[in-house]
């Protein structure tokens, strides 16, 4: 695997989750109660971003959970539920690499931030647009610092086939 893709990869997920933390900053000493309109502008822009970003670089771009309010965010594998347990048992982990025949996985976790709660605080407390748009919904009952979710990025092998192909 080409290391320049691989350090490609890397920055484009901080970029990508610096915005998420710029955007859910917004949140932060709102007296309001967060509605859709908000969902649109702090959350939606965030996976609008990393479908653009895999289209853009022939990756698969994922954010990952075991308690999502989006289904389509559930571990779809057994190396992203492997990936899950061990940022969930190692609190300073904040990334890794792993390598299969499917092609090169990065991962990296995304920590609770204060402004995060006013969604995914306590079940009682999240707002009535989640608690009505989502009634499956398991992204709750969290405090500052826990694992929220990850990203997960696979860098497809075939992108090496093609490198090194004359």
């Amino acid at each position: 695997m080409d290391p320049d893709e691989l350090g490609k990869a890397v920055t484009a997920i901080e970029q990508l989750d610096q915005m998420r933390i710029g955007l859910a900053s917004t949140l932060e000493g709102s007296t309001t109660e967060p509605t859709l309109d908000t969902f649109k502008a702090v959350c939606a822009p965030v996976g609008k971003k990393a479908k653009e970003m895999a289209a853009a670089n022939g990756w698969q771009v994922r954010q990952v959970a075991f308690k999502y309010r989006n289904p389509n965010h559930a571990p779809r594998t057994a190396l992203e539920v492997q990936a899950l347990n061990r940022f969930d048992k190692n609190r300073q982990l904040q990334a890794f690499w792993q390598t299969d025949a499917e092609g090169v996985h990065y991962f990296r976790r995304i920590d609770v931030q204060t402004s995060c709660l006013a969604c995914h605080g306590a079940k009682n407390q999240r707002p009535a647009f989640i608690q009505e748009k989502y009634p499956s919904n398991r992204a709750y009952g969290f405090r500052v610092g826990d694992l929220r979710d990850m990203y997960a990025v696979t860098i497809p092998q075939i992108q090496q086939a093609r490198q090194t192909s004359p």
